[in-house]
């Protein structure tokens, strides 16, 4: 399987560098738009010149920016409320869980990082215990116009948030004698499991009204630990290069990437990822850590400029 993988991006990583030699047969395209702001998210300046992009599929959705060394997707927004696997997935697979939706092949993305000279690594691995994926950090950028025709830029990650719609739970042992709750409350306790839980974020006042029923230190322990994990919390992980894998039909010997079931870029870790973030982010809905932050989102249908940029790893100090 990696000697396959080897095989294919090296392949590839040809094919892509003879497009850049041979000026006279490879096309290059500029965009339609002027080129997004590269620093602010508020400055609409447009700029005079543009970057000479690279198109490697036929839909012209995957570009490749060769004096910047990234690899720039077309995309559009179709979900901005609930809990996330992806942040980009390929269109007509997962966009009930995915921000955004590219038009493409999960291949061509994975040869265009290979071309501009991100490293892969290693997917996730939950067997025998948790391993995160490894490979190049890749740094997200986002860019888009609004009704005004203005551009906007930011880092994907201030599109996601901690996940807020479940259920945060802390250990007690025992509910103290007298307590009980309102009807409104969102505190329960769970007798066998010895666990308090609240559902959602839990506000300064809600905080208040749980403290005031009890003034055992226990309790009140637990419940400042239910109000600190329930806080809306903005991404901090990285996204990297892991690379999805190949899987090999034995009837057939035919190779499939298994990233084109969807999974392009995520938030929860699969082994098909072709780049995921580098956490422990479960799949099951009661383990997903993000979900879209909705205020930041432009509205469904807008088409959105993704670049993907790798970072040159640190050198040890000597």
């Amino acid at each position: 399987m990696d000697s396959l993988m080897f095989q294919y991006a090296a392949v590839i990583f040809i094919g892509v560098s003879l497009l850049w030699c041979e000026s006279g047969n490879a096309q290059t395209v500029s965009s339609d738009s002027p080129k997004p702001p590269e620093k602010s998210e508020t400055d609409s300046k447009d700029s005079d010149s543009k970057p000479e992009l690279i198109p490697i599929n036929p839909q012209k959705t995957a570009l490749i920016d060769r004096v910047d060394k990234k690899v720039i997707l077309e995309t559009t927004v179709v979900f901005r409320n609930g809990l996330l696997e992806m942040l980009i997935c390929l269109k007509q697979t997962k966009e009930h869980e995915s921000i955004l939706a590219f038009d493409g092949k999960a291949r061509d993305i994975h040869a265009a990082l290979l071309a501009v000279g991100a490293q892969a690594g290693k997917p996730v691995s939950w067997d025998p215990e948790f391993r995160p994926p490894t490979g190049q950090r890749i740094e997200i950028s986002l860019m888009w116009q609004d009704e005004n025709q203005k551009w906007h830029r930011t880092n994907a990650e201030k599109w996601l948030r901690s996940a807020t719609r479940k259920y945060f739970i802390t250990r007690l042992r025992h509910l103290p004698a007298g307590v009980n709750f309102p009807d409104e409350s969102d505190l329960r306790f769970d007798e066998k499991h010895q666990e308090l839980l609240w559902f959602g974020v839990m506000d300064a006042d809600e905080k208040k009204q749980a403290l005031s029923l009890s003034s055992e230190k226990t309790f009140q322990v637990a419940v400042e630990k239910l109000f600190q994990a329930s806080q809306i919390k903005p991404m901090t992980a990285d996204w990297v290069f892991s690379g999805s894998m190949f899987y090999v039909d034995e009837k057939t010997g035919e190779s499939h990437y298994l990233a084109e079931d969807g999974n392009l870029i995520c938030v929860a870790n699969f082994s098909s990822a072709t780049i995921d973030v580098r956490e422990k982010s479960s799949a099951d809905a009661s383990g997903l850590a993000y979900e879209a932050w909705e205020e930041r989102i432009p509205p469904l249908g807008t088409k959105v400029r993704v670049e993907l940029k790798p970072v040159p790893p640190k050198r040890p100090k000597k």
